[in-house]
């Protein structure tokens, strides 16, 4: 996957996101994509632009990422 195409998920994600639960939807996408991101060096700063969200979210999505290996199952 390109760093575009994991923008895009991260963005429909986020601007599609019930509630108040944009910020929860960025660490959700970082536990679920983290070994794609991971596996092709991508940055969360740099997903994070492709996403066209605040660049302030980079850390959180790093946070995600970070919480991915202690998830087992996702839906």
């Amino acid at each position: 996957m390109t760093a575009k195409q994991l923008g895009e998920i991260l963005a429909d994600m986020y601007h599609n996101a019930p509630g108040k639960e944009q910020v929860t939807m960025i660490h959700l996408f970082g536990i679920k994509y983290a070994s794609q991101i991971d596996g092709a060096g991508f940055t969360a700063a740099e997903i994070i632009e492709a996403s066209g969200i605040n660049k302030s979210y980079a850390t959180e999505l790093s946070k995600g990422k970070k919480l991915a290996k202690y998830v087992k199952t996702i839906i």
